[in-house]
């Protein structure tokens, strides 16, 4: 379980499915960015493949390209555009391919795509997916087509995603979309909209198809799953407005965390991502309280420093969060967390940098994804701010985070050895075809040599007797 340093030019993940025999036209989907993005792909996939596409690994023989694409970095964009670069020449090849920009790009950037991206042919935003087919009618016709609306109350939760790759063991299950926190720095609230959460009813319903197909473990998902509430739908921020009789049968994510656990009690639970300021006690305490529910929570920070916290419009204090981190441990005492840190932001001072590097030493997170602030157009700090780090001094910060990080997740993978855990196996070993790979319930990635008998799929209890920086080693036990 070592340090995470994005690599933001790395090329999206193409994935393709079972053909439908009647199916003639042929679709290339890939995805970049947050788990949000591959499981917006999957909502995509279902609806053209209602359409008659299948989808395709080989970019050459598509009829239709989509690049479903992020915007939360200057370099992820940059990949993106160059990826679409690549395109060029064949779409001069085949004139009558179809080249989309999907995501949180395209709805930053809207026209600006159809104009300076002269082969592209179709922008659709977030919210708007289930316009494809008549978008795609549009091009059909010979006219570029573009739909960016973001909605109020969009929430896919009729459609039942197609699960694109994967390895028929663990699939995402979105929970809300959207964001209201309007962190200073954070672009998703003007590409993905207004927060809003999903009928429970349909989620649970999906959980429970996934299980009668074979699925072991699933992760809620939302960019903020903690403020989940469902009470009839609508925006979270309308909920004051709300009837008494929905206040009163309103469900909050740790109720709906219950839910799923009771519903699909042999399954493995996880969500993504939290964030503090939503992050109640009652969802360590459904934690405590289910087995099946992971004890493992990515809970972002951003900064150790009170100072930056308030530039970042976090709505919460250094205190406030470690004062969660010491409660939730009290109950759930083997829970592992996570972070997100942005080093070099507008004004950072070296004790604002000495401030974060203390709280991750008393945190003791298991990793992290670490970067350096990139200012992103349209952002709060984008228009108000300057970002005024010089570049050296951001990135020499950065590698003493990194660094650090390093020496924790070391620390926290020594504290794994000696001890049974319960692992998923959810595949065989990149290093090595005899070996099995699979996560323990704080999510520590473990290798240990197959026995005649197991199977993907299977939830095993292995000896953990060694470590590497990023991995636990370890023996099934008799």
């Amino acid at each position: 379980m070592q340090e995470k340093y994005i690599d933001e030019t790395k090329q999206g993940e193409a994935f393709a499915i079972a053909e439908r025999p009647e199916n003639s036209k042929k679709l290339f989907l890939e995805s970049y960015g947050c788990q949000m993005n591959f499981s917006d792909s999957e909502i995509v996939a279902s609806i053209l493949n209602e359409q008659g596409y299948n989808t395709t690994m080989k970019v050459e023989e598509a009829d239709l390209i989509l690049l479903n694409t992020c915007s939360i970095r200057e370099k992820a964009e940059q990949t993106v555009r160059m990826r679409l670069s690549q395109f060029k020449n064949l779409k001069k090849e085949k004139p009558n391919m179809t080249v989309g920009v999907l995501g949180c790009m395209a709805e930053r950037l809207k026209t600006k795509f159809l104009e300076e991206e002269q082969l592209v042919d179709l922008v659709v935003g977030p919210d708007a997916y289930r316009d494809l087919p008549n978008l795609l009618k549009e091009t059909d016709d010979g006219r570029d087509a573009i739909n960016v609306i973001l909605s109020k109350e969009e929430t896919y939760a009729d459609i039942n995603p197609v699960r694109l790759g994967g390895n028929g063991v663990t699939a995402f299950v979105t929970i809300t979309r959207g964001c209201d926190n309007m962190c200073t720095f954070c672009v998703v609230p003007f590409t993905r909209g207004r927060e809003r959460s999903r009928d429970p009813h349909s989620i649970i319903d999906e959980c429970k198809d996934l299980a009668n197909s074979g699925y072991k473990e699933i992760t809620l998902l939302g960019q903020n799953v903690d403020s989940y509430l469902w009470y009839g739908g609508g925006p979270k921020k309308d909920f004051a407005k709300a009837s008494e009789m929905q206040k009163a049968t309103a469900v909050n994510f740790a109720q709906l965390l219950d839910l799923v656990a009771k519903a699909i009690p042999e399954m493995r639970i996880r969500f993504s991502t939290s964030n503090p300021q939503d992050m109640s006690l009652d969802v360590f305490r459904m934690m405590a309280k289910h087995d099946n529910i992971c004890k493992y929570v990515h809970l972002p920070v951003q900064s150790g420093s009170n100072n930056m916290l308030e530039a970042m419009n976090r709505q919460h204090t250094r205190e406030e969060y470690l004062e969660l981190i010491r409660k939730a441990k009290e109950i759930v005492p083997e829970v592992a967390f996570s972070q997100d840190m942005i080093v070099g932001f507008c004004n950072e001072t070296e004790e604002d940098h000495q401030d974060t590097l203390s709280l991750m030493k008393e945190v003791e997170y298991d990793y992290g994804y670490m970067f350096a602030y990139s200012e992103r157009p349209g952002t709060p700090a984008h228009k108000k701010m300057e970002d005024n780090i010089p570049a050296d001094v951001k990135q020499r910060r950065l590698a003493e985070v990194i660094a650090l990080q390093g020496e924790l997740s070391r620390k926290r993978m020594v504290s794994y050895v000696g001890r049974v855990h319960q692992i998923l196996i959810e595949g065989i070993s990149k290093k090595n075809k005899n070996q099995w790979k699979g996560r323990n319930s704080q999510n520590a990635v473990c290798v240990f040599d197959k026995l005649e008998g197991q199977k993907i799929g299977d939830i095993v209890d292995v000896f953990v007797y060694d470590n590497t920086q990023g991995t636990l080693l370890g023996r099934i036990t008799e």
